[in-house]
């Protein structure tokens, strides 16, 4: 016998042990019922000894199907045909009764025997439909039996042949029907395991996917926090996991210089390098964009996992080859092992996240272990609420810093920054709670209530007969980077359509940083269409390029304190500013000196061609209420023109 007929012959003879044992009640009850049919027709003799034979052949039947079921295994080929022949010995018993019945002289009892005979063939052909081998084996005496009826049926009741033959006619048809349904269940049976096997494999190659990465086919994050999970828990008693995780430096660079496909082959060739440093001794997995994580068991102390987190720096430093190019990235590496304080699948990400984010700001160190100790506390819930609450109940409103004129000395603008009223803190500077807002994902909450609480004071100010300037928001690049983010403005905007010239948006420069960059350029543009004003904040801290100062259109240009401060002190500085004020008037926009503290900072300012500056010398952000007080203090208020003062 074939091997593939074997195995089949072996599984089909399983199932069939299932049906004989479920359906065993009903096929004794039924048995000794037949058994005393034969004793009421006279045939008590027959009807016992083939009423014995049957529950003989079944208590066999059950005993080894009992055995096998026990032992929760196949049977073997021998012990399956064992089985086959008892089944087909024990459906002749049942078909013997069919016979004994026939030699009745009572019409009555021959058809009791062959409604016995037809009960037998639809309760077979129905039951083992599914395993065409036993199918077709015991439904071969089942057909012989009907189809020999006639004759037998003719001579024992003296009925003619034909007489007989129209009554057994309805069986034949059924012997066909059954035949043709047989072969139709088998076509679908095939049919079905196809299916069942090609959804197998699409189940698999979509899992596999829904688990790793595309690009690299590392494994993605949700895969890598499963993984996690299971070996924190397998090995808390021991070393316990140690979480390193990885964000590559100066990749952005590279798509942007020599194109995604670039990109591309940087983050394949990291995958490469770490799965032929680890193998198969640690999980390892790209959790998006450069950021890739690694999970190892063996890491015994703080000391150990910093020499391999060095032994990873080093291969990712390697350069890239690609197309007669060598690439190179570097990498900031945040480190956390599971302990008392991250003992969680959450608590042991975070606190790698929160190592990677202080070694990448960190210039002189690329490797960062998390102690908890040395980190600051992570905001909760509870701080989430109260800032939510803070918002909610106005305590959190924008304070307004005058930009002034140099020349004249008067009032040309505002930089809203917002302040918390807090309740037994006193009032709160930004540094204070926004960090927070950024953790808690309130970015744009955050925004939203700024930008409405400007524009309602703009309002109010105006009201009163007064023209604030232009009036400046410092806006975040997450509400930049996303669709949701800029409608949100626009809506706000819209309400107010008469207050857009009053309304200037700051960005920083670190923007250009940011892997969203076409989406940020496009948000600018939406924004300066609907006649909003757009400053760049910090401008000359050395995120920006003259590149990126050609393709982005903005209005205005704020320098950054650093460079004020030191005015008077160090040549160099006077120097650096001369020439950004040269820049901003090529490009034909306002320059905004932000930090001015001093009398002499401002007249240097002034000699260099400075008109606008901003800081503690000309006041301190004070709220709504003082603002308009200070507006109303300037001679000829109500005459202000700001193309007069250069803020057009």
């Amino acid at each position: 016998m074939p091997n593939q007929l074997r195995h089949l012959f072996v599984q089909q003879t399983q199932t069939a042990g299932h049906i004989f044992r479920r359906d065993l009640p009903r096929r004794v009850a039924t048995g000794l019922l037949m058994v005393c049919v034969c004793c009421y027709a006279g045939f008590a003799r027959q009807g016992i000894a083939t009423g014995l034979i049957f529950l003989c052949l079944d208590a066999a039947i059950y005993l080894i199907n009992k055995h096998m079921a026990r032992r929760s295994r196949r049977p073997g080929l021998p012990l399956a045909l064992l089985i086959f022949v008892l089944n087909c010995l024990l459906l002749l018993s049942l078909l013997s009764f069919s016979l004994i019945l026939m030699q009745s002289d009572a019409l009555s009892i021959v058809l009791v025997g062959y409604a016995w005979l037809f009960g037998l063939s639809v309760h077979t052909s129905s039951s083992f439909s599914l395993l065409p081998l036993y199918n077709l084996a015991l439904m071969a005496p089942t057909f012989a039996t009907i189809l020999a009826m006639p004759w037998a049926l003719s001579r024992s009741t003296g009925q003619s042949l034909v007489e007989w033959a129209m009554l057994s006619a309805t069986m034949v048809i059924y012997v066909i029907n059954t035949c043709d349904v047989m072969k139709r269940q088998n076509d679908t049976n095939r049919a079905l395991d196809q299916a069942q096997k090609d959804a197998t494999i699409q189940l698999v190659k979509l899992e596999k996917q829904s688990r790793h990465d595309a690009l690299t086919g590392l494994t993605n994050r949700r895969a890598f926090d499963e993984s996690l999970e299971a070996l924190m828990a397998k090995h808390a008693d021991r070393f316990g996991v140690t979480v390193f995780l990885m964000d590559l430096d100066g990749f952005k660079p590279i798509n942007d210089s020599y194109s995604h496909t670039a990109g591309d082959a940087v983050l394949r060739a990291m995958a490469a390098r770490l799965k032929e440093l680890l193998g198969e001794d640690a999980i390892i997995a790209r959790l998006g964009g450069d950021e890739f994580a690694v999970a190892r068991t063996d890491i015994t102390s703080s000391a150990a996992a910093r020499k391999f987190g060095s032994t990873l720096i080093a291969a990712i430093q390697r350069p890239v080859a690609f197309e007669q190019k060598q690439l190179s990235v570097g990498v900031s590496v945040g480190i956390a092992r599971q302990g008392a304080q991250t003992n969680t699948l959450t608590s042991l990400i975070s606190g790698a996240d929160q190592a990677m984010y202080r070694a990448k700001q960190d210039t002189e160190a690329q490797i960062m272990v998390f102690d908890r100790k040395a980190f600051p506390i992570r905001a909760s819930l509870e701080d989430r609420d109260a800032l939510v609450a803070a918002m909610q109940e106005g305590r959190i409103i924008p304070h307004y810093q005058p930009k002034f004129s140099i020349k004249t000395n008067r009032i040309v603008g505002f930089e809203a920054l917002s302040r918390w009223h807090h309740p037994t803190r006193g009032v709160l500077p930004p540094a204070a709670f926004l960090p927070q807002m950024n953790e808690m994902g309130l970015q744009g909450e955050f925004m939203r209530h700024t930008t409405r609480h400007v524009l309602q004071d703009i309002q109010i100010m105006r009201g009163e007969g007064l023209d604030p300037g232009h009036v400046s928001i410092n806006v975040p690049e997450v509400t930049l980077a996303t669709n949701s983010g800029h409608a949100d403005l626009l809506e706000l905007i819209d309400r107010y359509p008469h207050l857009r010239k009053n309304l200037t948006f700051e960005i920083t420069e670190d923007i250009f940083l940011a892997r969203s960059g076409d989406m940020i350029q496009k948000s600018i543009t939406k924004f300066r269409q609907a006649g909003v004003r757009i400053s760049l904040d910090d401008f000359g801290t050395g995120f920006a390029s003259l590149h990126h100062l050609r393709e982005l259109e903005f209005d205005e240009l704020k320098l950054d304190t650093c460079f004020i401060k030191d005015l008077g002190v160090d040549p160099a500085t006077y120097v650096l500013v001369s020439g950004l004020l040269t820049i901003g008037r090529g490009l034909g926009v306002e320059v905004v000196a932000e930090g001015v503290e001093t009398a002499q900072q401002r007249d240097m300012l002034s000699k260099m061609g400075c008109t606008i500056a901003q800081g503690h010398f000309y006041g301190k952000a004070v709220p709504c209420a003082e603002t308009i007080l200070r507006l109303s203090t300037q001679p000829d208020r109500m005459e202000l023109n700001l193309k007069q003062h250069g803020a057009a």
